[in-house]
């Protein structure tokens, strides 16, 4: 054998063991994608008091995953306060764990965006964004303001006669909402009186009692007091009108007002997670979205399905991050 069949022949043989090599990674990827499940109780942290927006979702979700999506039992861990940062600290310190998951809001990227936080989504591995939603503005039924003309005109009579009321923290979403109203009115975004509530449910309830003249919060929210009839949606930053419970609701447009501010809820577990772990919580969240109690979920409370796996929300966060501090700055509350 002459030195360039020898060559010939050794190249080939190493060829085949390169193609051999991935051949073999590919046969073993759905494997090893299978290889991991839960071990024990997966703990679902949710930024928000029992009742709350959030913490409804959590239950909803807990209850669908474990009629069979999820071998272990789940549990719902409340860590109200901090505009969040309670339960995120506390995610934080199981890095590479899969057992730990928190419901994620705009207020994640918000409080990074103004210092109220040194948490970032990028501390994080983003699960899936769940659904989308607008966020509504209602008053006390019994109060002076029946309307979004009449908000938007006491405003522009006097700002600080007006207090405005939301969870979970200044800055996030709610309060961009709020600022947006006021911008587009032609007033002074740093006159807005704004009071904080550990969850919005709660900021409901100080408008019930006449504690508060307006809350602003993701429409949903709304839902377990609608019936009481103590509470009057006056108008959702949304595109167009919405249907369902909320068709009766005018949006700011209808009333003359250019204010649009969308919501989104999703699920983020620890950093670290490795990609069989990211793969299994895929799959599960994937399956979930397509559940028929899930869609009667949807439906029922008006919100959009906007289901994106691990990598979809992750490039999805990256384009909001940037969007929210646009808005902050433009607004002024951010630098």
């Amino acid at each position: 054998m002459n030195q360039d069949n020898g060559d010939a022949i050794a190249r080939a043989a190493a060829y085949a063991l390169v193609m051999l090599g991935a051949v073999a990674q590919l046969v073993a990827a759905p494997a090893a994608a299978q290889a991991w499940k839960p071990e024990k109780n997966v703990e679902l942290i949710i930024p928000g008091g029992a009742g709350g927006g959030q913490d409804r979702t959590a239950r909803i979700m807990q209850k669908i995953m474990q009629e069979g999506l999820v071998p272990s039992t789940i549990t719902i861990v409340n860590k109200a306060g901090g505009g969040g940062n309670l339960a995120y600290t506390y995610l934080s310190q199981f890095a590479g764990d899969g057992h730990y998951l928190a419901t994620g809001t705009a207020t994640m990227l918000t409080n990074h965006i103004l210092g109220i936080s040194p948490l970032n989504y990028t501390d994080f591995t983003p699960v899936s964004v769940l659904y989308g939603e607008y966020i509504g503005f209602a008053v006390n039924a019994d109060g002076p303001i029946q309307s979004g003309r009449d908000l938007a005109d006491r405003l522009r009579k006097n700002p600080e006669a007006v207090a405005f009321a939301f969870g979970t923290s200044r800055g996030n979403a709610n309060h961009i909402a709020v600022a947006q109203l006021m911008k587009a009115i032609g007033g002074d975004v740093t006159r807005l009186k704004v009071v904080i509530y550990k969850a919005s449910i709660e900021a409901t309830t100080a408008l019930m009692g006449g504690h508060v003249d307006v809350v602003a919060t993701p429409s949903s929210t709304y839902i377990p007091v609608m019936s009481t009839g103590k509470v009057k949606i006056i108008a959702i930053a949304a595109p167009k009108r919405m249907s369902g419970q909320f068709s009766g609701v005018p949006t700011w447009k209808e009333q003359g007002v250019d204010a649009v501010v969308p919501s989104f809820r999703m699920l983020v577990a620890p950093r670290g997670l490795y990609r069989a772990q990211i793969a299994y919580w895929d799959n599960v969240f994937g399956r979930l979205s397509q559940t028929d109690e899930w869609k009667k979920e949807l439906e029922a409370n008006d919100w959009e399905n906007t289901y994106l796996n691990s990598a979809d929300s992750m490039r999805y966060l990256d384009v909001r991050y940037r969007e929210y501090r646009g808005a902050l700055v433009e607004l002024g509350l951010a630098k």
